[in-house]
């Protein structure tokens, strides 16, 4: 069985290795907006996974008894951890607001809060571990608010209830226009499943690596 919590493991390892990517990247003479698909690549999935935490799993651990301090927790950390990200948007298009900002202090930034903000997604999941959701899988619940979450970082909308939702529903329409209008690649989010069974070939065919690191 596969949990949530094994899914936000999985999508943790992704975030790390995405924002690694980013931050490493740079333009150069030849190519000075080489680093931006790195960059705007994490901040679409980032952004997306989120605002899908805040809006399809955190209200369950609301709900829960005592889950409510919980979930205002993290609700708190997630909205700091997307200023942080609207942070790099703002510094990587030249905003005012973030220009003087330099790019090592903003991914330090990024990279204190998305690690605050994986710990406390990882007590959510702890927290409905033993709840009875009857045939409803918490993972693919998350994935499919992934599918309609926005793909840029809006730490400002509101968060929570129905204003949160249909904030957030604005937002992705908005972000939809946007990313089409800029030729912009955002990846469709990764439905995480057991892949121990799949041999090598089967993981080249499906384009989808996860070989462990002994092998």
């Amino acid at each position: 069985m596969i949990t949530l919590a094994h899914d936000l493991a999985t999508t943790h390892h992704d975030l790390q290795y995405r924002l690694d990517l980013a931050s490493s990247a740079r333009g150069d003479r030849r190519h000075p907006r080489d680093h931006y698909t790195a960059i705007d690549t994490f901040l679409a999935i980032a952004s997306r996974h989120n605002a899908a935490m805040v809006d399809a799993i955190a209200p369950l651990v609301r709900d829960l008894p005592g889950g409510h301090d919980l979930a205002h927790e993290h609700l708190a950390a997630s909205r700091t951890y997307e200023e942080a990200l609207g942070q790099v948007k703002a510094r990587l298009y030249g905003s005012f607001y973030a220009v003087s900002r330099p790019w090592p202090e903003i991914w330090a930034e990024v990279r204190r809060e998305l690690a605050t903000v994986c710990a406390l997604e990882l007590r959510l999941a702890e927290a409905l571990l033993d709840e009875d959701h009857g045939t409803e899988d918490l993972g693919t619940r998350l994935h499919h608010a992934e599918l309609t979450s926005p793909t840029r970082p809006h730490p400002w909308i509101p968060h929570q209830g129905v204003a949160g939702h249909l904030a957030r529903a604005v937002a992705r329409r908005i972000d939809r226009f946007w990313d089409a209008a800029e030729g912009r690649m955002v990846p469709e989010p990764v439905r995480h499943h057991d892949r121990t069974h799949q041999g090598k070939l089967t993981q080249y065919l499906l384009a989808d690596p996860h070989l462990g690191e002994e092998e």
